[in-house]
């Protein structure tokens, strides 16, 4: 990704948003019955797989990069940028739904 931990995480963000409306439109037309029962849990698997695939590489290609450059405080620096921006989604997030679910 980028060397720049704001846009790792929204990547990370709108991967996760992405693959949100994919599930929901998938399991609105999806019954349990047939040949459905065997493919649901393989796409589940699947899915699974490219996530942790996907966020590896939105989080630790740069950092990877950089620590095997020889820069490893900057790597260091990067990663818990990137994470802890992601939290702070990730909690503010959080902290609007609790909002609406009040409401």
């Amino acid at each position: 990704m980028t060397k720049n931990p704001l846009y790792n995480a929204i990547a990370a963000s709108v991967y996760i948003i992405i693959v949100v409306f994919a599930m929901n439109f998938v399991f609105k037309y999806e019954t349990n019955e047939g040949i459905a029962s065997f493919i649901t849990p393989i796409m589940m698997l699947s899915l699974f797989t490219l996530s942790a695939a996907m966020m590896g590489y939105i989080f630790c290609y740069q950092p990877l990069r950089l620590f095997l450059e020889g820069e490893k405080e900057k790597a260091v620096k990067l990663f818990v940028k990137t994470v802890g921006i992601f939290a702070i989604i990730t909690f503010s997030i959080v902290l609007v739904y609790l909002l609406i679910l009040r409401i």
